[in-house]
């Protein structure tokens, strides 16, 4: 009799192109894949993979197959999400999460997939977006929270929240005394300190600057947001970065929020993941961080806000 791990095996070979890819996403041995595939096929009484190359292509038999394989793996997962409770909702989800996300709202997510799903376990790597977009379309990864949509075919967004860019400074820095505007040519002398090189921010910053009136900017960037934190806190420069992953910072007097006349483009970010027949604890997790997503970003508007009020107020305006 067939059984659902062994055309579940099939499926992610197919999908995946290799054993070796189909053991690490179902978490077991490439000979344990190998022993489903070829008991499978025994019941079968049919090939349906072609093992002459690197990667295993699925025979006529094996492309007829898999479009049952789609469905009996979609109805299974449709059947557990309403008949089922959240404990039968188990196993690992491989999470991608951009480093804005991790310094801002992912320890409630965290928190609250524990209590929803409590036998859903997530494995997170923190990365930068095109870094995690690549993990995602190579399957190496399931759900990412990168700064989107991602517009690659078969690729699924719902949208988490926007998060402003501001240009932050120790009061030691001395700009903006007063609450004063500060311009262009003013950031233009001290070095500016970003996201790494390939991001949205970091492309935003050298346009800004690259001016033949201005003096040739110095930028600095890093991978490590907590780097670029404590770098601006020090005195090293103005980090441009998101006003939101420094609240503390910011109601300490750590840092200030610059009166700029500079405007970058917010950073959208979006939960992220692959069309599949097997995706409800996906959509799940994808839809609890929207919704905490969403929550934290009401209050950081008005933190930033009540910022914005506490500074006008202390330069007398």
């Amino acid at each position: 009799m067939l059984d659902f791990r062994s055309i579940e095996t099939f499926l992610w070979v197919v999908k995946l192109g290799s054993f070796r890819g189909a053991a690490h996403r179902l978490n077991t041995t490439q000979p344990a894949i190998s022993q489903r595939i070829a008991q499978l096929e025994r019941e079968l009484g049919v090939k349906l993979l072609n093992r002459d190359h690197r990667v295993a292509s699925p025979t006529p038999s094996g492309r007829q197959m898999l479009v049952y394989a789609e469905k009996l793996i979609g109805l299974r997962a449709e059947m557990m999400a309403a008949v089922g409770d959240r404990s039968a909702m188990r196993g690992v989800l491989r999470l991608g999460v951009a480093e804005t996300i991790v310094h801002t709202w992912l320890p409630r997510l965290v928190k609250s997939v524990n209590e929803t799903y409590p036998n859903l376990s997530l494995e997170i790597e923190v990365d930068i977006t095109p870094n995690l977009s690549a993990r995602l379309l190579a399957q190496e990864i399931e759900l990412a929270f990168v700064v989107g949509p991602l517009s690659a075919s078969g690729v699924q967004n719902r949208l988490l929240c926007d998060y402003p860019i501001g240009f932050l400074a120790s009061p030691a820095l001395g700009l903006g005394r007063d609450g004063g505007l500060v311009t262009r040519e003013q950031l233009a002398k001290v070095p500016i300190i970003t996201f790494p090189r390939k991001t949205q921010p970091y492309e935003s910053v050298r346009a800004l600057f690259n001016r033949p009136d201005l003096p040739p900017i110095r930028l600095h960037a890093s991978a490590s947001l907590a780097t670029v934190i404590h770098m601006a806190i020090e005195g090293l420069g103005v980090a441009v970065i998101p006003s939101a992953i420094v609240e503390n910072e910011l109601a300490d007097g750590r840092l200030q929020l610059l009166d700029t006349d500079l405007a970058i483009t917010p950073l959208t970010f979006t939960a992220s993941w692959l069309a599949s027949p097997d995706i409800v604890a996906v959509e799940r997790v994808a839809s609890l961080a929207a919704d905490i997503a969403q929550g934290s970003h009401s209050r950081a508007s008005h933190s930033q806000n009540s910022h914005s009020v506490d500074a006008a107020r202390a330069a007398g305006h």
